[in-house]
């Protein structure tokens, strides 16, 4: 460990936090329909889109009625971008003639950007054709991540509103966060990216002579307006396979910086804007200190253990840090911080190979996975997962002093309890689950490339990614085959929506109450006791999760490669 190296940390999280309340506010006004500067230019496109879809912005919209519109929305999304894969091969813009995809492989990339997760187990400069690349995928990239703020914002109107029974309108929600927010961030974004050395052209690929006089085509496309999207919108699918460790993608430790802090700028945002919603920002930079002291404890643990080595290597002579997997420009650790803001919030972009991450360094991503990537989060979707652990904190804290526990002016009942545990009991289900079901079939064992602790580790990694729609990955685990292909769609399906439905649910029963003004004897929720009471509840909870699954992966593993060492 180094001082550059704790000094980039630190402007991190400094900068994170600087970063909460103009986004936040900007994200507030699209909360409140509010006119923006840009409304200037674009308030005529928003018009026109609800014209064209027949969409009354003005109408609430209960509940359920506001959740099926939304999967609605998604499984046409899905269609869509199904036919697109499986018909590239006849489609325009394909000019390295590739093929189409096959059924479950174009089954498993339609759900992986439809549900934010953007899991690949392609490589993207190969197996896609530039019309797949920005009309089959970045329009989910952009709109998956938009969807994630309608559901917050929704979440947000149960707590603010009294006695009613709708929370909000899908259509203008989505609409909004898009035209107002995604599009001209990423545009501005893109540009950047490009002035970075960035590539953005419909050319397939550029013949080259290297050092040595060998010729090489590189391939190209229209990397940057993807990669703008893909930061900010925690999509995290990268335009080529080495992702975000690609010069193309990533070219210098300022455009490193740059990518790590649009992944956490959005999810940072929501917490002020939820504090502003609810009449009391303190509840927004409460929630904001328990995710980042969560997120810094993780940091320090991976960058740690990678900057500590492989004590193997050690014995042999070979000392220094752990860089296998990572890129010189980026140093140990940019990697290594890269790699818990990728699995904090659900991006799920690498700079470096997590499988090439010393045994407790790669336990750090698993672990913010497997806690339900509540630790910022994705945009949108980290608030409203975290307000889940949230109402089962105020919960507990009422079952200690024996009092109806409440919350930000509403009393938190069974109904709501119930629906909270729910969403949050589905992910260790899922995770669990499929990679026991995974561990003992032999089309599931055929997967891992290491035997062991590390191979069971593969494949406990790629269903935590799966499921909390993360996309980052092991990359040890053969996982494009029909097994794993359909298995880890169905993942990805489960840990998406069977938890943003009860968030909505969530939502309209917290709409319907009356407000209750707090008194000396409610739980106070802005105080360092609140903040440590969220840790908790956050960490004992995700336990259910890692604690038997570390035992049997990431700890195996090191306990192993130190016995290794040791004989």
């Amino acid at each position: 460990m180094t001082i550059q190296g704790w000094s980039l940390i630190l402007l991190f999280t400094a900068l994170v936090a600087a970063l909460a309340k103009p986004m936040g506010a900007w994200l507030f006004a699209l909360y409140e329909g509010r006119t923006t500067p840009l409304h200037r230019v674009l308030a005529p496109v928003e018009r026109g889109f609800y014209r064209l879809g027949g969409i009354d912005p003005g109408e609430e919209q209960h509940w359920l009625r506001y959740a099926l519109h939304m999967l609605v929305f998604q499984l046409a999304l899905l269609a869509f971008t199904y036919a697109v894969l499986r018909l590239q091969g006849i489609l325009p813009m394909n000019p390295r003639g590739v093929a189409g995809i096959g059924a479950d492989g174009a089954f498993n990339i339609a759900v992986s950007f439809t549900t934010n997760t953007n899991w690949q187990w392609y490589s993207g400069e190969v197996a896609l054709s530039n019309l797949s690349q920005m009309l089959g995928l970045s329009i989910h990239n952009f709109l998956s991540a938009a969807t994630g703020i309608a559901v917050a914002f929704a979440l947000f109107r149960g707590f603010a509103r009294r006695e009613t029974k709708t929370v909000g309108n899908f259509w203008a929600d989505c609409t909004r966060v898009t035209l107002y927010l995604l599009l001209p961030a990423c545009i501005v974004y893109a540009l950047f990216l490009i002035a970075s050395g960035v590539p953005q052209t419909l050319s397939a690929m550029v013949d080259t002579t290297t050092l040595e006089g060998a010729k090489q085509a590189i391939a190209l496309g229209p990397v940057a307006s993807q990669e703008a999207i893909k930061m900010l919108g925690t999509n995290g699918g990268g335009f080529f396979n080495a992702n975000s460790a690609h010069p193309f993608e990533n070219p210098t430790a300022l455009t490193n910086l740059v990518q790590m802090l649009s992944i956490f700028a959005l999810g940072a945002g929501m917490t002020w804007c939820f504090g502003k919603a609810v009449g009391n920002t303190r509840q927004g930079w409460a929630i904001l200190a328990a995710m980042m002291a969560l997120f810094l404890v993780g940091t320090a643990a991976a960058y740690w253990q990678e900057a500590a080595g492989n004590p193997v290597l050690h014995q042999l002579g070979a000392a220094g840090g752990n860089m296998e997997g990572k890129e010189v420009r980026f140093g140990i650790a940019g990697s290594a911080l890269f790699s818990v803001v990728t699995t904090a919030a659900s991006c799920g972009a690498v700079n470096a190979m997590h499988d090439s991450f010393t045994a407790l360094g790669g336990m750090v991503p698993l672990i913010n996975m497997q806690l339900g990537e509540v630790v910022v989060g994705g945009v949108g979707a980290g608030i409203y997962g975290f307000l889940l652990f949230a109402l089962l904190a105020v919960f507990v804290a009422g079952l200690m002093v024996g009092r109806t526990p409440e919350y930000v002016g509403k009393k938190i009942e069974a109904r709501e309890v119930k629906l909270a545990v729910l969403a949050i009991a589905v992910l260790p289900l899922c995770i669990l689950g499929l990679t026991a079901l995974s561990a003992v079939l032999p089309a599931g064992l055929a997967g891992p490339l290491n035997k062991g602790p590390h191979g069971f580790t593969e494949i406990l990694y790629a269903f935590a990614s799966g499921a909390g729609n993360n996309g980052s990955v092991f990359a040890g685990l053969s996982a494009g085959t029909p097994f794993y292909n359909g298995l880890l769609g169905v993942a990805m399906w489960i840990g998406r929506f069977f938890v943003i439905v009860p968030v909505l649910a969530i939502a309209g029963s917290l709409a319907a109450k009356r407000h209750t003004p707090a008194t000396s004897g409610s739980f106070p929720t802005t105080g360092p006791l609140w903040i440590g009471l969220l840790m908790g509840v956050i960490l004992i909870l995700g336990g259910l999760t890692f604690l038997p699954s570390l035992a049997l992966g990431p700890i195996a593993d090191h306990i192993a490669m130190i016995a290794g060492q040791l004989s």
